[in-house]
């Protein structure tokens, strides 16, 4: 598969970002490889963040009320407009909704046949709390990628083996009739994001 492939060829670089190792000053040395260039992992940054702040990926990852979102063209809302869940629902503490209404009481496994009919996929439910990024801007999510603390111990090749393997996640791309997909592909995000972290994932000015 094209993801596992990247995965393995792009992993170690980004594992040596993730736990900061210590890089020698080869300034003199005419062999040695170029300094990342900075504007090229933003540009990289800047495709990740467009998928990050997609209404399939940020309508989930919403803060601590605990309510999903509904935003973007398929709702009829122009771009950051946005509005509580159609139902009212709530995830409750467990971001899954065990305190209250079940999200599998309406989000099956797969997605239901019908237009705007409801989205599944296996173990919906809401993003993690410390992973909320529902309207943040690009110079905070950035932030955020790379703080454990905040993706739920993952490191950046975790979040990229997160992105390319996790059913919930590969969801936003294939979220049923009706709704859009984010832009780029699942494969392109991840090369993206290890691309990005190989050059020392570096985040924008703060807006």
């Amino acid at each position: 598969m094209k993801i596992a492939r990247l995965l393995a060829a792009a992993v170690p670089a980004a594992f040596a970002v993730s736990i900061g190792l210590a890089q020698t000053d080869t300034t003199d040395d005419p062999a040695s490889p170029a300094e990342p260039d900075r504007a090229a992992a933003l540009e990289q940054w800047g495709k990740i963040y467009q998928v990050f702040a997609h209404p399939r990926c940020t309508n989930c990852h919403v803060p601590s009320d605990h309510r999903p979102r509904w935003a973007g063209p398929s709702f009829g809302l122009a771009t950051g407009e946005w509005i509580y869940h159609g139902m009212n629902i709530s995830g409750g503490p467990d971001r899954n909704g065990r305190s209250t209404i079940p999200c599998s009481a309406c989000h099956a496994e797969t997605n239901a046949e019908l237009p705007h009919g409801p989205p599944g996929a296996p173990h919906w439910q809401l993003a993690p709390v410390q992973m909320s990024w529902f309207e943040k801007p690009s110079s905070e999510v950035c932030a955020q990628m790379k703080d454990p603390a905040q993706t739920g111990g993952r490191s950046l090749a975790d979040i990229a083996h997160h992105i390319g393997h996790d059913p919930l996640v590969i969801w936003a791309w294939e979220p049923g009739p009706g709704r859009e997909p984010p832009p780029f592909s699942a494969e392109e995000t991840v090369a993206s994001l290890l691309s990005w972290a190989a050059a020392g994932a570096p985040c924008p000015a703060a807006e």
